[in-house]
C-alpha cells in the first residue's frame, strides 16, 4: 500500500463507473456520512463472497446509522453485476477493469498473476475521504469484523457528530431555540425514526 495511504490522511476521490454503469465518486458516494470502502479482488475469490455476505447481513444497520459503503473491485461491469447479485449487497459497486485502483495505490497482488486482483483492503473512512483505519485482507483473518466495523464506527460517530451525546451542554438550548444545525439529519432531512 502506498506509504500515504495511512489514518489522518486523505484517500483519493477516485471516479470509476458503478454497477449501473454510471460514473461515481468515491466523495459523492460517501457525503457527509462514514464510510466503508472494501478494495475487492472480484467475483472468483471465495474470501470476497464470504465478507461481502457478512457485510450484506450486516448492512440494515449500516443503513440507519448513517454510514456508506462502497466496494471497488477489478471486476469488468457483467462480473461486477454477478458479484454484487451473488452475495444480496444492495450498495454501490465501482468497476475497475483497468486497474487504476489497483497500480495507483501500489497494491498489486504479484502472488496471482492469472487474475491480476488487487491486494483486498477495508478502509474505514471518517467524511471527506479522512482515513480512519486501514485493514490488509490478503490473509482473511486480517479483514475487519463486523464487530471491529462496529468499533471504529462508533470512534468515528462519536468524533464527527456533535449531538453523540444529548446531555452536551448547550445542545439542548441549541435544540429549544430553533437551532438544529448541531442535530444530523435535521438540518437536511427529517430522521427517520429511532435511526440516530
Amino acid at each position: 500500500m502506498r506509504p500515504d495511504i495511512v489514518p489522518g490522511n486523505v484517500f483519493p476521490d477516485y471516479r470509476l463507473s458503478d454497477h449501473t454503469g454510471t460514473p461515481r465518486r468515491l466523495s459523492e458516494l460517501q457525503g457527509d456520512d462514514p464510510l466503508i470502502l472494501t478494495l475487492a479482488r472480484g467475483h472468483y475469490c471465495p474470501k470476497e463472497h464470504q465478507q461481502h455476505l457478512e457485510l450484506a447481513a450486516f448492512y440494515p444497520k449500516i443503513a440507519v446509522a448513517y454510514t456508506q459503503i462502497v466496494t471497488i473491485a477489478t471486476d469488468a461491469h457483467h462480473e461486477l453485476q454477478e458479484f454484487r447479485a451473488s452475495v444480496g449487497a444492495t450498495w454501490t459497486f465501482l468497476s475497475d477493469p483497468e486497474r487504476v485502483v489497483q497500480r495507483d495505490l501500489d497494491i498489486a497482488e504479484y502472488t496471482d498473476p492469472e487474475h491480476n486482483p488487487m491486494i483486498p483492503h477495508t478502509l474505514v473512512l471518517k467524511p471527506g475521504l479522512v482515513i480512519h483505519r486501514v485493514y490488509n485482507g490478503y490473509w482473511f483473518w486480517g479483514r475487519p469484523s463486523t464487530v471491529d466495523l462496529w468499533h471504529d464506527l462508533r470512534v468515528v460517530t462519536r468524533e464527527i457528530r456533535p449531538d453523540w451525546d444529548l446531555a452536551a451542554p448547550g445542545l439542548r438550548e441549541a435544540w429549544e431555540s430553533g437551532d438544529q444545525s448541531p442535530f444530523h439529519g435535521w438540518n437536511r432531512r427529517a430522521a427517520p425514526t429511532g435511526t440516530t
